[in-house]
């Protein structure tokens, strides 16, 4: 078995420094690949995305305040992408409760994913919390040929995310 990178003080929680396991990926990398699953179970991975641009919102649990934030602000700006651009929410929690979240707030625009199985995708992105077995609140954009453009880690867990710079990158990249 490979030996996890930690890295500690990556993010803090209430200014509580948290690790980070899992390498530091960084802008011009090529994506690694994932399994997350829908809200019906089905795997879903970074192959599924081929030929588009993908942008990934990842939050600790939509059952927090912050999260829900994120993903209902996510879900507005996706009336606002081009066709060939995908919008997709991460989380571990459960698919049920996603799908619940989802009838609950009526986010409908975006893809909403779970990596509660393996925590798979939290370990390649560099974005598993140590201590609370989440993942970290970060954006990724990955454009059409599967290279990391945009990356966002939250330093405190607690914040949202900087929307008008992903959105900003995010017109920079399908523009080419």
């Amino acid at each position: 078995m490979t030996q996890v990178q930690e890295r500690p003080g990556a993010v803090t929680f209430r200014g509580n420094p948290l690790t980070l396991l899992g390498p530091d990926l960084q802008v011009g990398e090529k994506a690694p690949d994932f399994r997350l699953v829908d809200l019906e179970l089905r795997p879903v991975t970074l192959q599924d995305f081929a030929g588009k641009t993908l942008l990934l919102t990842v939050a600790l649990s939509q059952d927090t305040p912050v999260c829900d934030m994120q993903g209902k602000r996510f879900n507005e700006l996706a009336t606002q992408v081009a066709d060939d651009v995908v919008i997709a929410n991460v989380t571990v929690d459960l698919p049920f409760a996603l799908r619940r979240w989802c009838g609950a707030t009526g986010v409908d625009r975006i893809k909403v994913l779970s990596d509660y199985q393996e925590r798979e995708f939290g370990l390649k992105y560099g974005i598993l919390i140590k201590e609370l077995k989440l993942l970290a609140r970060s954006v990724w954009i990955i454009d059409r040929d599967g290279v990391i453009r945009y990356k966002e880690i939250v330093p405190e867990v607690t914040q949202e995310p900087n929307y008008q710079a992903a959105l900003d990158a995010l017109q920079q990249v399908v523009k080419g």
